[in-house]
């Protein structure tokens, strides 16, 4: 054999062993297609059995124990809220491989109060303890079955290529995230001296109107400071045909509700991004009793942290104040209640690894399927792993939504469902076999020997 046929049969070997390694010649999406029919069942198993947050037993252990079968190493009740009795479900999974990286990938595992209306054949029917210990309908509302469908795909995927990754995978089952509180539990229980500090983390969130199959990717601020506001109304009631004798608390309410829809309109500059929203209001029995007091929640987000600090002094100020201009007196002040436990700092996804995904999506997934977008006011307790910076995070966005939905919704001008709807319905097989396709494809790119 001469040297050019020699070059040239080294090359074909070459060429050939590249070819059959798992997820390195663009066949990473057909042998996913492989494993979406058991997924797809998982995903409709999670789907049917949600449970709220603090409350999520039985999907920690489902999670865990698919981990387990997989060859993870695997932690159950990783967390502390603060609060004696609270349980955390957290779950932590990990596979060491040789030398290299640490990567982490987290799936949230808790649903909402929210009862399902899609109609779907596998539509949830259950129930959970609401706050104040009242029954109430839960709903996997946010796409949570489909981030933990999505991971045990990626974990699966990951366990079956050691032979083309080396580093350490840590994988996160993370409780409460709909409260904001489960991340911050599982660091303040030692996650990253515990376990192994990752060198990067990343996480999935679904898209409500990206069509199933395609994703999208945010540089920069990506998802907003959350905070969770009571106001506590208070008067002095008595009948409904005597206002005069009362201080009435529901008056006073609706005169803050429309006060606080200044602070945003008027207190903040408009290159600001804020919100101000009251989300509940409730007060009285009967028609004609005015009550003692009157509560209110709201949701307050942002991005900028003075602008935070601002939109929480204006609230308490605009409650206060306003009872003061009624003549209410100092000891029937309304009382304004933060929850700091529940706070979300914004999420900043680290260009450098926005940039090196974007790269690895469109070479995998196709340019067609990745879109470039902008910052939401939705929030995510995903940041906290980011460590104020030192890490480098990125929650993605997953396409969820059936393609001819979101082309009809666009044709007739009217919106899709969206996350925390009852009739948010994701599409699952072309969400599956994305999401782990996309996720698998950058561990691997991440942890490349």
């Amino acid at each position: 054999m001469n040297r050019r046929s020699l070059i040239a049969s080294l090359l074909s070997l070459s060429l050939a062993v590249l070819s059959s390694q798992p997820g390195r010649a663009g066949d990473l999406e057909d042998q996913v297609a492989g494993e979406v029919p058991s997924l797809l069942e998982i995903y409709k198993h999670l789907h049917a059995h949600p449970e709220l947050s603090y409350q999520e037993d039985d999907t920690a252990k489902y999670v865990a124990d698919e981990l387990r079968r997989l060859g993870y190493e695997v932690t159950e009740g990783v967390g502390d809220y603060g609060f004696e009795g609270r349980t955390s479900y957290g779950v932590v999974a990990v596979m060491e491989n040789g030398d290299g990286p640490t990567v982490m990938v987290r799936t949230d595992l808790d649903g909402l109060p929210v009862k399902e209306n899609t109609g779907l054949p596998y539509a949830s029917q259950a129930v959970g303890k609401g706050e104040g210990g009242a029954e109430v309908a839960v709903m996997h509302a946010c796409g949570h079955d489909l981030h933990m469908t999505s991971f045990l795909g990626t974990a699966r995927m990951l366990s079956q290529m050691k032979d083309v990754w080396s580093g350490t995978l840590v994988l996160i089952g993370q409780p409460a995230e709909e409260r904001g509180a489960g991340a911050k539990a599982m660091l303040d229980d030692g996650l990253f001296e515990r376990f192994p500090r990752p060198d990067y983390a990343l996480a999935w969130h679904s898209n409500p109107v990206i069509p199933a199959g395609e994703t999208g990717l945010v540089s920069g601020y990506a998802l907003a400071n959350v905070d969770s506001v009571d106001i506590t109304v208070r008067g002095r009631g008595g009948h409904g045909a005597w206002p005069d004798a009362t201080k009435d608390p529901v008056t006073l309410a609706a005169q803050i509700v429309v006060n606080l829809q200044t602070i945003v309109s008027r207190q903040v500059s408009p290159f600001d991004p804020a919100v101000v929203t009251v989300g509940s209001i409730h007060g009285g029995t009967k028609h004609n009793i005015i009550p003692d007091e009157v509560k209110l929640q709201l949701t307050v987000r942002s991005y900028e942290p003075e602008v935070r600090e601002h939109l929480l002094s204006s609230i308490r100020e605009i409650a206060v104040g306003t009872a003061q201009a009624g003549g209410w007196p100092e000891e029937l002040l309304p009382l304004v209640d933060i929850h700091e436990e529940e706070y979300t700092p914004s999420t900043y996804n680290d260009p450098g690894l926005i940039e090196r995904v974007a790269q690895i999506f469109q070479s995998e997934l196709g340019e067609d399927r990745v879109h470039f977008m902008g910052p939401v006011m939705g929030g995510e307790d995903f940041s906290y792993f980011g460590i104020e910076g030192e890490i480098p995070i990125a929650v993605l966005w997953l396409g969820a939504v059936e393609p001819s939905e979101v082309e009809a919704a666009a044709r007739e001008g009217r919106q899709m469902p969206p996350l925390h709807s009852a009739e948010y319905t994701i599409y699952p097989e072309p969400a599956i076999r994305t999401g782990v396709t996309g996720m698998t494809a950058v561990v691997l790119d991440l942890l490349e020997p």
